[in-house]
């Protein structure tokens, strides 16, 4: 039987229940804190350096050129959101190896609420990008008669992100969980050691379709070196 997360009750406070889903997500978010103090605390310039900020570094140049590739544009605008996507989910992917643990991505609740975050940050990003008029340019291309399919378009893709994450969280889980109880310490190693994998590629595949979406209306520049705006219809 599959557990349902949102309905098991973690815990309570002050009268008020914790569902599982928000436990486990508060326990992914103070790593991640933790992490990223541990990594920060002592930034030096030198060569010689902490391993935690060496890996720090390793990451968020990776993340960068990636965005910047996928974006073609400056990926520090991207970054700290599509950042945290991507390492939000990697965190709850290596978390899952832990039998008690209930990884939140596999919720619907949670990964809606990530595509949520996306389907509000097309309009924030592509105002900003190109203003008011060149972001509804986006959706009046090629012709304005189909402006309410291409709105729709950018809705049932991101949900389609949240549904594909979840899918993907929820079975490695199931599947782990089913083999631990029937041939444990054994068979479940290799199936979980795959799971690590595949749930990296889901962050990583979340993270690139978020920036992709969210720079769907981007400027670029001319031979002249004027800005116009660029329409892409995801």
């Amino acid at each position: 039987m599959i557990e349902n997360y949102d309905e098991a009750i973690a815990f309570t406070i002050f009268g008020i229940p914790v569902n599982w889903t928000i436990a486990s997500t508060w326990i992914v978010m103070a790593l991640l804190v933790l992490i990223s103090w541990l990594a920060t605390r002592g930034l030096k310039t030198g060569t010689k350096v902490s391993r935690w900020q060496t890996a720090m570094e390793v990451i968020v140049a990776g993340m960068r050129s990636q965005v910047r590739e996928m974006a073609n544009d400056r990926p520090m605008k991207y970054l700290p959101l599509v950042g945290t996507f991507f390492l939000f989910i990697a965190m709850c992917n290596l978390l899952s190896i832990i039998p008690w643990f209930k990884v939140p991505t596999a919720s619907l609740t949670t990964t809606a609420a990530f595509a949520f975050v996306v389907v509000l940050g097309i309009p924030f990003y592509g105002i900003r990008n190109a203003g008011i008029k060149g972001y509804l340019k986006k959706y009046t291309e090629p012709t304005i008669i189909l402006m309410p399919i291409n709105i729709l378009s950018d809705l049932t893709s991101t949900m389609a992100m949240a549904i594909r994450l979840f899918g993907n969280m929820l079975s490695g889980a199931l599947i782990g969980s089913i083999l631990l109880m029937l041939v444990p310490f054994i068979v479940p190693l290799p199936m979980q050691m795959l799971g690590l994998f595949t749930g990296t590629i889901q962050a990583y595949i979340f993270a690139v379709l978020a920036v992709v979406y969210l720079s769907s209306v981007a400027p670029v520049k001319t031979e002249g070196g004027e800005t116009e705006t660029t329409c892409e219809n995801k």
